[in-house]
């Protein structure tokens, strides 16, 4: 199986790209979306974090608090390390079993710090969707509710696009001057035809 990462920064679309690739018959597994669901679902996880910030992080249904948790991590560097390192290798052993099922040609692991965590080195190609920061935060601030600085320090937690750049297979501008489906066209077939 061909497993490709994709990502970008905040606010650079990536997820409306992987869509796209959705669309085109390639599996799309979000590890965004996993690391959320784990938080709640999986014990060990679960534990750990409580044993780091507290009951208080899980709200009484038993879903973390989301705003209280990024508002805790997202200013403390080492918090976050400690939390990226108890979600990442549980996302991963679920993105590896779910490959294995898969029957496309290849499948896109979607993720915001592929690069950051270094799973970028488990994949065969990586893809990063780019857009200029401007773009990127208002295309944030129309989305959430959170306010510019809160934005910009999320940002400011992720590399920026010319770290990226240097370890990506493939580029796609999102910045809304580039028709984008040539460009997800172009990237499926190149995979298929090396791989």
């Amino acid at each position: 199986m061909i497993r490709v990462g994709l990502t970008g920064g905040i606010g650079s679309g990536k997820t409306i790209i992987g869509k796209m690739f959705g669309l085109l018959h390639i599996p799309v597994f979000s590890a965004d979306n996993e690391a959320k669901m784990l938080l709640g679902t999986n014990s060990s996880v679960r534990s750990r974090l409580i044993s780091i910030f507290g009951p208080d992080i899980y709200l009484p249904n038993q879903t973390i608090d989301r705003k209280k948790f990024a508002s805790i991590i997202f200013n403390d560097q080492y918090l976050l390390k400690q939390v990226n390192e108890i979600v990442h290798p549980e996302v991963h052993r679920s993105f590896y079993k779910w490959s294995e099922k898969q029957k496309a040609p290849f499948v896109l692991y979607e993720a915001a710090i592929l690069f950051e965590s270094g799973h970028y080195r488990d994949m065969d190609y990586t893809i990063l969707v780019v857009a200029d920061e401007d773009t990127r935060l208002g295309r944030v601030v129309q989305r959430d509710s959170d306010t510019e600085e809160q934005i910009r320090q999320r940002m400011a937690n992720q590399w920026t696009d010319e770290q990226k750049v240097k370890l990506a297979n493939f580029i796609i501008q999102n910045n809304g001057r580039e028709l984008i489906i040539p460009q997800v066209l172009e990237i499926i077939k190149t995979i298929k035809t090396d791989g």
